[in-house]
């Protein structure tokens, strides 16, 4: 299809061009040939009037045009992925549908991957992408670009409807010799124990927890800062430092690396996490089977009325 004589499908594909900046690389992603993707880029260059992308070393180099680009396209290919997954039916066996789901690798190691297993049977034809969180993410909600975000709710955009998926509650995850896991420890041996703590994002915001234990910040003896909590069994284990960690988390590294959970021995408030979509997509019947599998992997429990 044609507007304004540009072939509307070269907008996907620079889309891919912009994300991979490789023309091999873009080739794979859209299943085509190289010459096919060098001839795409070669019409939008003729287009639009600008190189677009500037080879430097072995990879492209968006022009600041094409950088210009990024945010209407995004929000283009976000507003015909809504037009044409938009239907009142949803058949989750036999649907080729692809969910964009925002979340942190927290998420996706306690509910995200094990529906997916599940949903190998379920739902075969399915494809889903796990977007990590970071700087545009609500943005991309409003856009289309994300189906869901998954966080918990101060994180995120009031102006979007949210579903609760499941509370969690905060412990300390240690290796079993290391000696501060031998007993619950009081607050001054917590404090003075070595601690791992994870940051999220590309500016290393402060998680749910840390937030709540700035208090205490100057007092404990932080010694490594990671962002990602897919990594705390490896950094933890065979050492005598510690971490704070939601408890479904800790369970998981509990079952595959030799470490045990103590109490915190500070109060901190329950954790909710929320599924939050756009207020446009509250009749997608896409969405709201999505939200209602991402629920009942959380909590073993079907909603009992509409999900969103």
């Amino acid at each position: 299809m044609r507007f304004r004589g540009l072939d509307l499908n070269l907008i996907h594909v620079l889309d891919i061009l912009l994300d991979e900046r490789s023309v091999s690389r873009a080739a794979r992603k859209l299943n085509l040939s190289q010459p096919a993707v060098s001839a795409a880029l070669s019409r939008l260059r003729e287009y639009f009037h600008d190189e677009l992308l500037i080879p430097v070393g072995r990879q492209m180099v968006p022009t600041a045009f094409s950088a210009s680009l990024r945010p209407t396209v995004r929000e283009m290919l976000g507003k015909a992925e809504q037009l044409t997954s938009a239907t009142h039916q949803f058949e989750p066996a036999t649907s080729r549908r692809r969910f964009r789901i925002g979340a942190s690798d927290y998420v996706l190691m306690v509910v995200i991957a094990p529906m997916l297993r599940r949903l190998l049977v379920e739902a075969p034809g399915l494809e889903f992408e796990i977007i990590p969180p970071g700087v545009g993410i609500g943005e991309r909600l409003d856009s289309g670009d994300i189906d869901v975000i998954i966080s918990p709710a101060q994180f995120l955009d009031e102006r979007h409807p949210v579903t609760l998926l499941f509370h969690d509650t905060h412990v300390i995850l240690g290796a079993a010799e290391n000696p501060v896991m031998a007993t619950p420890p009081d607050i001054d041996r917590f404090c003075s124990a070595k601690q791992v703590t994870v940051s999220v994002g590309p500016h290393q915001e402060l998680t749910f927890a840390e937030r709540h234990l700035q208090p205490y910040r100057q007092k404990r003896r932080l010694e490594v800062f990671i962002t990602s909590f897919s990594a705390l069994g490896q950094v933890l284990a065979g050492t005598d430092r510690i971490a704070v960690v939601q408890r479904r988390l800790a369970e998981v590294f509990v079952e595959s690396h030799p470490l045990v959970i103590q109490p915190l021995p500070i109060a901190l408030p329950p954790m909710e996490e929320v599924a939050q979509i756009h207020a446009t997509r509250v009749d997608d019947a896409g969405i709201r089977w999505l939200l209602a599998e991402l629920q009942f992997q959380a909590t073993g429990e079907r909603p009992s009325g509409p999900v969103a």
